[in-house]
């Protein structure tokens, strides 16, 4: 067995939600997030801009409108990739941030079907959830699909952490939220732990995981253990 298969092996044992950290949203209804190491980007649905903010001190040192209502986002290192919601259609294209310098707004990817919220990076490409449709696409940087995960229900959040993908899912009022996994080349998601709120937008500073919870306009640190 492989270190990554044998990690995964171990992950699908009982696990456990531990909330680490809860702190105020510096803006209403918080959307999309992402983590480049010291630093966690909100995308606000409400304001319709982007703001970084310092891990450390949980201050805002950079806000910028952005092309539409933020979705979802990821760190690709030195800059960001936006999920956004533009003009009264809604229609969806990923758009490239690049901290202190903003948006680039003539470089954009309309999302596969004109829909698509949340974003994660496996090191390699682009991994695009859709949330309605139940299913998580890897990109190839044209924003083509070369690959699809279908899930069982809405995704409300993804994020690569080493060779694992991890899926938030919301399962509506009676289900409530899972976070479920799907260990690198597989196609099913197992280890669906439970979290007594939507979490909304996952991402990973190395150590834990980060999410929204929107209805307290909270950012939340956890782990599952």
């Amino acid at each position: 067995m492989t270190a990554d298969a044998a990690k995964y092996a171990a992950m699908q044992q009982t696990s456990t939600f531990q909330e680490l950290i809860r702190l105020p949203s510096p803006a209403p209804a918080p959307q999309a997030l992402a983590c480049d190491g010291a630093h966690l980007w909100m995308g606000s649905w409400e304001t319709q801009r982007l703001y970084g903010i310092d891990r450390q001190h949980f201050t805002v040192f950079e806000e910028t409108n952005a092309p539409g209502k933020p979705v979802g986002a990821v760190s690709l290192g030195g800059e960001l990739r936006i999920v956004c919601s533009e003009g009264a259609d809604d229609h969806r294209f990923i758009r490239r941030y690049i901290p202190g310098h903003g948006f680039k707004a003539h470089e954009g990817i309309a999302c596969p079907d004109d829909t698509g919220s949340f974003l994660a990076f496996d090191g390699a490409r682009l991994w695009l959830s859709q949330r309605y449709n139940q299913r998580i696409l890897e990109l190839d940087p044209a924003g083509k699909p070369l690959r699809s995960i279908e899930t069982d229900t809405q995704i409300l959040g993804i994020a690569w952490v080493d060779a694992v993908l991890y899926v938030s899912l919301w399962y509506g009022k009676q289900g409530g939220c899972k976070i479920a996994r799907v260990a690198g080349g597989q196609d099913r998601l197992d280890g669906h732990v439970q979290l007594p709120f939507a979490a909304v937008s996952l991402t990973h500073d190395g150590t834990r995981f980060w999410t929204n919870d929107v209805k307290a306009t909270a950012i939340v640190a956890f782990v599952i253990e």
